[in-house]
Formats: structure tokens, sequence, C-alpha cells
């Protein structure tokens, strides 16, 4: 057996939003499923025979329809009206759906990726935009797997879909994190290791899910929906992407009347730089949109521009100059140094410590001078200092 356990680094202060979701689930779980799962149904109750209608028409062969009674709960008929059914669409279940769970082990999977992976996730997007992208991502997931069951009358029904999606999130923002995992082979084997977090969610994407995706294509499904789990994965991978594009060619806020002034010759702009007139020359390059500012700058002009903005305390500018560095020159000169500003930015400035980490390591990467390594280094020193309770301590790497 393979466990999840934790991930490192972590934000510092409380993932409301994911705990109000582990939450909502778990009493879901505890004040209808539990009761009614233990509460018998009548078999003269109309929605009984509904149910045995629609649902029997989905049974292998050799399964009764009295058998199926003795087994349906009041809580199997909760899960039909409220479960989401390609066959009887509605956009309330689309919802409903999401906080419903067959068990106690589909919820107790469930919450435990969303304990592990979701506070990086909020953090970064923040509570609103978190609960937005959650709920949107699980409604995605259910949707991509309907298109590849469209005629089935069983409700589909659990959080994975939207915990897929915050594992997309994940899988882009923070490859370099760190997962625990604790390795059980009962009684001969017990460790904690320190996996990479894209290695671990690569592996549940490709090995978890799409190959049983495709090897059970025209097979009788096994009660999981590999599909409501791509879709959500890829559905947080995309919305990721475009947030970063968002980052990078978007104006900052302290710049957005930068826009009105009417920038006629570019020359001004590096002639500003040259003079040392950074703030004439972040006003001159914020009034080009986005996607005109590729290699305006050259390398070292571009640095220059970014390290001035984040001396002065122009935080937001400061970065999206860097990250356009890295966009311009991804294998360039320079490249070391962006990955230290941008990450000494988020750290610093934005509170943001574990976007910050993914840069120090990359600038480590990048063959650094010995100044950039050395403050690498003490920048990671300091987000481990600030890392909240592990549970499992790692005793070596694979």
């Amino acid at each position: 057996m393979i466990l999840p356990l934790g991930d490192s680094p972590n934000p510092r202060g409380v993932p409301l939003v994911t705990y109000a979701l582990l939450a909502v689930n778990v009493a879901v779980y505890l004040f209808i499923a539990l009761p009614l799962g233990y509460t018998p149904v009548d078999p003269s109750d109309p929605a009984v025979r509904e149910y045995l209608a629609v649902v029997g028409r989905a049974l292998p062969r050799g399964v009764r329809l009295s058998d199926l009674l003795q087994q349906t709960t009041a809580y199997d008929l909760f899960v039909f009206r409220y479960g989401f059914r390609p066959v009887a669409p509605a956009i309330g279940t689309l919802f409903s759906s999401l906080f419903l769970h067959a068990g106690f082990l589909h919820l107790f999977g469930n919450m435990l990726f969303l304990w592990i992976y979701g506070d990086n996730v909020e953090h970064q997007l923040g509570a609103v935009m978190y609960l937005v992208a959650y709920l949107g991502t699980g409604v995605a997931a259910t949707l991509f797997h309907t298109v590849f069951d469209l005629n089935s009358p069983l409700p589909l029904v659990g959080a994975s879909g939207a915990i897929s999606g915050v594992l997309g999130f994940y899988f882009r923002w923070f490859p370099r994190n760190q997962v625990r995992l604790l390795v059980l082979l009962f009684p001969f084997f017990l460790d904690v290791f320190l996996v990479p977090a894209r290695l671990v969610l690569g592996m549940y994407l490709v090995v978890d899910n799409l190959l049983p995706f495709l090897l059970a294509r025209g097979m009788e499904g096994g009660g999981v929906a590999h599909g409501a789990h791509i879709g959500g994965f890829v559905a947080g991978l995309a919305a990721a992407w475009l947030f970063d594009r968002r980052a990078v060619e978007g104006r900052p806020a302290e710049y957005a009347r930068a826009g009105a002034t009417a920038l006629s010759d570019r020359d001004v702009l590096h002639q500003a730089i040259d003079a040392g007139r950074y703030r004439e020359a972040a006003t001159q390059y914020f009034a080009l949109a986005g996607p005109d500012t590729r290699r305006v700058l050259d390398p070292s002009d571009s640095l220059a521009l970014a390290e001035w903005l984040r001396q002065r305390g122009h935080s937001e500018a400061a970065l999206v100059v860097y990250r356009r560095h890295l966009r311009d020159y991804p294998s360039g000169p320079g490249l070391a140094e962006a990955h230290l500003g941008a990450g000494l930015v988020q750290l610093e400035a934005l509170g943001e410590a574990t976007a910050a980490y993914q840069h120090f390591l990359d600038a480590l990467d990048a063959d650094p001078s010995p100044r950039v390594a050395a403050e690498a280094r003490a920048a990671l020193q300091v987000i481990a200092a600030r890392q909240k309770f592990q549970v499992g301590r790692p005793r070596r790497r694979p």
C-alpha cells in the first residue's frame, strides 16, 4: 500500500475554504449518508419502483431485481435523486453530486487528497477564486465523463473530479514540491519517502486513471469514474495555464493607467533605461500591451528594470517583468537572476513561499553565480523554517 501523508513546502495561514469543503463533505456523510444508509425502503414507494426500473436495466446479467431491492437503502434513493445521471442531466445535480460519496473509503481518499494539496492551491488563487475553480473543475469533470457515457442511468457522485482539478493546478504551479509517501508492505516493510510532486501526480493521472480509462472502454465499469478524474485534472491544468498567461501578459495594477500613454517610439524606453530613468522606463514599458513586450528589452535591461521595481516596493510590477524575462529568455542569459528575483518578490513581498520555492530551485539549476546561489539557498532555509508540523518523517529519498 502507498499512502500520501503530506507535502512540502506549505503556505502560512489557515486554508479556510479547503477546511470548509472538508467539513461539508464529512457532514453530508455523517448526517445524511450514514443514517440513510441504514434505513430500509418501502417496496410500494413509487420512488423505489422508479429506482428499480431505471437501475435494473443497467444491472449485469443474472442479477435479479429482488436481490437489488433487498440491498436498496434510503441513501440509494437519495443518491439517485441528487447524484448526476448522464441520461437525465440537471444543473442542480452537477453541484450536489460533488458532495455525495459511495462510502467511507471513497470519502476518506478524496478528503485526504484535498487536505494535502488544497492549501497551496487556495493560497495561490485566493479563497473566492479557489472555490470557483473547485466547483468549476468539478462540473467540467462530470461533463467530460458524461461525454463518454451519455446513456448511463447510474448516478455519478463524489468530490474526485473537483479534487482532480485541484491536482491539475498543483501539477503546473508546484512541480518542485515534495510529497511524503508511506510505503507499507505489512509486515515486511514500512517507510516514508519524499517523492517529487510532479512524479506522484503524473502517476495518478496516467497509471491510476488514463490507462484504466482506455483499457475499460467498451467493458462494464468497475464503479470508478476515471473519465471524471481525467477531465477534472485537465480542466485544472488548463485553468492554471490561463492564470499564468494573464499574470505574464497583464498590466500590473500599480501601472494600470500606463496604457493611456501613447508610445510612439520604443527607443524612448531604451534611452530611459540607459540614462537610469527607471521610473519613466517603467511607465513606457507598461504602456505596451503584454504580447508586444516580447524581447523589447535585452536581458540586462530587463533584469535592471525588474530589480529597480523590486527595490522600490513595486512588487507586482517587478514580478511581471521577471516573468516576462523568463518567457523571453527561458534558457538564455540572466536565467538564474530572474528566477531568484521572482522568488524574492513572492517570498518577501507577496507571502507566496511555495511559489517562491519553485523559483529558488530553478535558480540553483541554472548555473548561478556564487552570489545568486548563496541568496537562493538562504531563501530556501527561510522557507524551511516557516513550515508547519509535518506528518511522517522521511528517512531517505528514492
